[in-house]
């Protein structure tokens, strides 16, 4: 059994979702939860709440792999930005507890999952739900989006076992 954890990163709610994917590559839901971010007074403390959510999130669910979105290209220049800023802390907190991190751009997240990557938020939180077997639950979006990241993480490593290809090569190649 492996766990894996994924990070929809944001600079007012950051997304983590976890899932255990077993040895046939069935994958299970075990957590999920959106950071609240906005309570903090200023950015800088924002991205403190967010690594001190994500280390008590590590520390709790004891992950072996971790999969993060990687940043899009948004309308604003500083919302970007911001965006980056609150990657890179969870990006530095992850590498500082040395668990193997993976990213995957937006577009290979909805492929992975819905099979298209100009997939809606609705399609991508469907098939989240369909393939974690859980109808009847509401997911928060942020917390959905980082369940997706993790799932699409399992799959693109399981391809990348079957095939012999790294999971880095299976992304270049959009597979």
């Amino acid at each position: 059994m492996i766990r894996i954890l994924g990070i929809d990163p944001g600079s007012q709610r950051t997304g983590l979702g976890v899932i255990d994917v077993a040895a046939d590559g069935r994958c299970s839901y075990v957590h999920a939860q959106a950071l609240k971010l906005l309570d903090a007074e200023d950015f800088p403390s924002r991205l403190g709440l967010l690594c001190e959510g994500l280390e008590a999130a590590l520390d709790e669910w004891q992950p072996q792999q971790v999969a993060i979105e990687t940043v899009f290209m948004d309308k604003s220049a500083m919302s970007a930005l911001k965006l980056g800023h609150a990657r890179g802390a969870a990006l530095a907190t992850v590498v500082r507890r040395r668990i193997p991190i993976s990213e995957y751009a937006p577009r290979v997240i909805k492929q992975s999952l819905v099979g298209r990557g100009a997939a809606d938020k609705e399609q991508v939180q469907h098939m989240v739900r369909l393939l974690l077997n859980l109808p009847q639950m509401k997911l928060q979006a942020d917390a959905g989006d980082a369940l997706a990241v993790a799932l699409t993480h399992a799959h693109m490593s399981a391809t990348a076992a079957r095939t012999g290809l790294t999971a880095v090569q299976l992304r270049r190649r959009g597979t």
